[in-house]
């Protein structure tokens, strides 16, 4: 019988082999299953909700893996990580999106220091990282939600136009007077950095872990139609706006995840760069209607609320994803999921098994 925790404790049961093991960077619902994202992996994982163990209010495990290569043309190696970072569930498709960014190879207490120089002036960026795309989602005939290339009513997996170095978005931001500069800096550097993604009809919201200009935050607005084959991006105005810039105070942080429910929009934020510093959730409230109504190009939005500051450790412990419980998971008291990065030994059982939290939902 494995270690049983606290009733606030959601344990995520991966095996051998499985695409996403630990660092875990994105999390959707459909029902009792749940989806989630691992930022070395190209791919999903999909676990089965199982009795709990001890004190333990929820399980997950019976993990199948969902490679994007089985339903996607990458722009990458189909062994290339993707980076995911940002999902979310809407109108019958599962929304991912890559980080985008470039990253920079690290130092190695191992290596000499003319080695390590080197490495720390190697930039590089996987193809598979600049992906935006819907999966769709199909139930098979054991009941169990899966993804698809195609459904049978016709929808299509799909992903923004674009190859290995650019797409339709990074394209329509190399000249932006704000984000331009920092298209080619790595993501750990305050450079371009995705890592968050709400779903709203055809517009969607990206959080910009980096940079922070000044202190203020950053999502991006798009919208996306299908359109020969492939997802491109489609005007949000007369004008021929392709891209809407909302410029938040998070207190200088990063946006980390972003989950909309109901009208409100809950933004998970943290350190841009490799820090151990405050983690939080802030409330945007009646942020849906208040997006659907702006035509402004660029905004300033009012101050957020802080709904609740999140645990953190040294190098461990870095809170990633953040969703909504369903109401058959989360009871009669709206509850979220919170899944880590880097998760510290008091998070593991074993190998193969980690661990989230539950926080009450305000």
């Amino acid at each position: 019988m494995p270690n049983a925790r606290s009733a606030l404790a959601v344990r995520l049961e991966f095996a051998p082999g499985a695409l996403v093991h630990a660092n875990l960077s994105g999390a959707a619902f459909t029902g009792d299953w749940l989806w989630v994202a691992g930022d070395e992996a190209c791919g999903l994982d999909r676990l089965r909700r199982l009795p709990p163990v001890g004190r333990e209010q929820l399980r997950f495990g019976e993990v199948r893996d969902f490679p994007l290569a089985d339903l996607l043309d990458l722009p990458g190696a189909a062994d290339e990580e993707a980076d995911l970072e940002g999902m979310a569930v809407a109108d019958g498709y599962l929304w991912v999106v890559g980080s985008h960014g470039y990253k920079r190879k690290n130092a190695r207490p191992e290596r000499s220091h003319a080695d390590n120089a080197r490495r720390l002036a190697k930039l590089a960026l996987d193809g598979n990282r600049r992906l935006l795309a819907c999966l769709p989602l199909e139930t098979n005939a054991q009941g169990e939600p899966c993804l698809v290339r195609q459904a049978q009513d016709g929808r299509r997996a799909l992903r923004l136009k674009g190859d290995a170095q650019d797409n339709q978005l990074t394209r329509a931001l190399a000249d932006d007077p704000h984000f331009g500069p920092y298209m080619a800096l790595p993501g750990k550097d305050n450079g371009f950095d995705i890592e968050g993604l709400a779903v709203d009809g055809q517009r969607l919201l990206l959080g910009l872990r980096g940079p922070v200009l000044r202190g203020w935050s950053a999502l991006l607005e798009i919208a996306v139609e299908p359109r020969g084959g492939q997802l491109r991006l489609l005007p949000l105005d007369d004008s021929g706006t392709l891209v809407r810039k909302h410029f938040l105070q998070l207190d200088g942080l990063g946006v980390r995840d972003l989950h909309f429910s109901g009208d409100d929009l809950y933004i998970l934020a943290g350190p841009t760069m490799v820090l151990n510093g405050e983690i939080r959730v802030f409330k945007w409230p009646g942020a849906r209607t208040a997006l659907a109504a702006n035509r402004e190009p660029v905004c300033f939005e009012p101050a957020l609320t802080e709904s609740v500051s999140l645990p953190h450790g040294r190098g461990t412990n870095r809170a990633e994803a953040l969703c909504e419980l369903p109401p058959g998971l989360a009871g009669s008291k709206p509850q979220w999921l919170v899944l880590y990065d880097a998760p510290g030994e008091d998070r593991k059982d074993g190998e193969y098994t980690v661990f989230g939290d539950l926080l009450r939902r305000t």
